[in-house]
Formats: C-alpha cells, sequence, structure tokens
C-alpha cells in the first residue's frame, strides 16, 4: 500500500497519477482539503482511499492491521507558502508531523521518501547537499532545513530507506490552486492567453531585465526521480532533485510565447520589498544523485513547457 501525503496537492497529484499510470491500484491520498478546490486533482485518479491529514496519525497509532499494510510513504504533504511567517504552525505542519511519519517507517521498515526544498539553500551561491552551503531566508525554508537535519542526526545507522529530494523550481499540471505561489509558467501563460504579454521582473543583482537564473524542473521528471527511489529501496540520502541546468526567465516566457504562437514580454519595475531577499540564481548541483545511481534524465524548459501547455491547452 503506498501512501501519499499532500496527495491532493501539485507535485503529490501528478505522483498518486504516476503511481497509477504504472499500475498501482492501492494508493491512498493524504491531504487537507479545507480547500476544497483542490478535489479536482485528484478527481479524475482511481485512488484506493481518502484521509485527512490528522486521521493518518491516528490510524497509524491505533490501527496495526492498517500500518502493516503500508510498504511505502511518499511525504510531499506541507505548508508550502514562502510568505508564511506563522512560525508555530510552519513548524508543527512541516517538521513535528514529518518526525511522526519518519519514526513509522524506521519502526516498521517502511520506505519512506519525503519531500524537501531547495529553500533550505537560500543566499547560498551553492547548492550543494552540504550544510556549509544551507541558509534559509524564511520559515518555510528553516522547517525544511530542521527535518533534514533531524534524518542526518536520526537515519545514521538505519538500514531502512529514507530519501529527502530537495526540489527546485518545480512546474506542470495541476499547480492551479496555488495561486501566486503556482509556477512562472503558469503566470506566463495565463497572461499571453489573457493579454497578449508576459510580464517579467527589470534586471537585478547584476542581471539584465528578465535574465534572473532559476533551475526549472518539470513535474513528470520530479515523480520520476521519486519511483525511481522506490524502485531502489537500498538508496538513501538527501538529494537536489532539478535539472542541473539554470535557466532564464525569459526562456521560459520565450517557450510560452512560442506555444501561443503571439504574445510579448514586458518588463515591470522590480519589486522593492523583494530587494536583498530574492533567489536571482539557482542551480541543482546533481552530483549525489547521479552517484546515488539515479539516471533519471530532465527536460529542458523548452521541451518541459510544451509539454505542459499541450496538456492543459
Amino acid at each position: 500500500m503506498h501512501i501519499v501525503t499532500g496527495g491532493a496537492g501539485f507535485i503529490g497529484s501528478n505522483l498518486v497519477r504516476s503511481l497509477i499510470d504504472r499500475g498501482a491500484d492501492d494508493v491512498i491520498v493524504v491531504d487537507d482539503l479545507t480547500d476544497g478546490h483542490k478535489f479536482a486533482n485528484i478527481s479524475d485518479l482511481a485512488i484506493a482511499d481518502y484521509l485527512d491529514k490528522d486521521e493518518l496519525l491516528d490510524r497509524l497509532a491505533s490501527d496495526k492491521g492498517f500500518a502493516k499494510k503500508i510498504t511505502a510513504i511518499l511525504h510531499q504533504g506541507a505548508c508550502s507558502e514562502t510568505t508564511e511567517w506563522n512560525g508555530r504552525y510552519m513548524m508543527q505542519t512541516n517538521y513535528h508531523y514529518s518526525k511522526t511519519l519518519l519514526h513509522h517507517c524506521l519502526d516498521h521498515r517502511v520506505q519512506f521518501i519525503y519531500a524537501s526544498s531547495a529553500a533550505v539553500y537560500g543566499a547560498s551561491s551553492e547548492f550543494v547537499e552540504d550544510p556549509l552551503f544551507e541558509n534559509p531566508l524564511n520559515v518555510y525554508g528553516y522547517s525544511k532545513i530542521q527535518f533534514d537535519r533531524y534524518v542526518r542526526r536520526t537515519v545514521r545507522d538505519s538500514d531502512s530507506q529514507v530519501v529527502g529530494l530537495r526540489y527546485f523550481n518545480v512546474y506542470g499540471p495541476r499547480e492551479q490552486h496555488k495561486g501566486s505561489m503556482a509556477s512562472v509558467a503558469f503566470h506566463f501563460n495565463n497572461q499571453v492567453r489573457d493579454d497578449g504579454e508576459a510580464r517579467l521582473f527589470s534586471g537585478s543583482d547584476g542581471y539584465a531585465d528578465g535574465e534572473q537564473l532559476r533551475d526549472f524542473i518539470y513535474v513528470d521528471d520530479a515523480c520520476n526521480v521519486n519511483l525511481w527511489f522506490l524502485d531502489h529501496p537500498d538508496a538513501s540520502g538527501i538529494f537536489n532533485t532539478g535539472t542541473g541546468r539554470a535557466q532564464s526567465f525569459n526562456d521560459v516566457a520565450n517557450a510560452v510565447i512560442q506555444w501561443h504562437g503571439k504574445g510579448r514580454i514586458r518588463y515591470v519595475p522590480f519589486p522593492d520589498h523583494l530587494v536583498g531577499a530574492y533567489q536571482s540564481f539557482t542551480q541543482a548541483s546533481l552530483a549525489q544523485l547521479r552517484q546515488s545511481g539515479c539516471d533519471v534524465e530532465f527536460r529542458p524548459v523548452e521541451v518541459g513547457v510544451k509539454d505542459y501547455l499541450d496538456q492543459i491547452g
């Protein structure tokens, strides 16, 4: 039985789809549907069951028959709002909940693959899975690095699989519920469709207009990394999950414009409130991921954006 927490969210619902597409008929989605709009992400998926995120912890503690059926927990659930500053809520949701799932998996030898984040690197200019380069800028990033640190301390001598995946800038279908936190590909598509123009920030941190660089990864590729580790239970560790290639916001906008066959780019002033608190460059080091044996290939923006827009029209 496969448990996917955050299974009605963006990456989680795509991961559920990926599991079902390859024949899994035992996928249980765990989420918090207070925002009922997220139902659209799983309405077309033949899941085995749905549980609220609090109900899962109760079932793990009280239902031994249920717990024994679990072969893997793919823990994608989190508060991912980088603008959320309620640290108590963030730590309860992202840190303490994750610790409970981790210990269940260690105690019962269940595969545990969880979502970390490139937000742990913050203002760093190096993106290597090493404490030297981990410097989060917000409490979301702190909640993620604190759990990574806990994993490093806790599972040193364990032979049970524990994998943390530090997602970079993920884009793709089933992200419409994320609003302002959705990818720039999503927003540029809406802007070009509705207004005929993609609006990008002007230059900052020494970068020309729209030339700030991020590691943009298509969601199917991120899911494929999860599936690779699921198929290789002897591999454990914390790994970057990006393409290893930094591309500009101009690249994303131009891929959207090319797909539509129309549109233009307009640059807007860089917001004052983001000065000094904005990542102008991210690029995943894939050395440790490749050393694990993971051979998933990552598509560039020009291919990924086309695949994305082909799906959502």
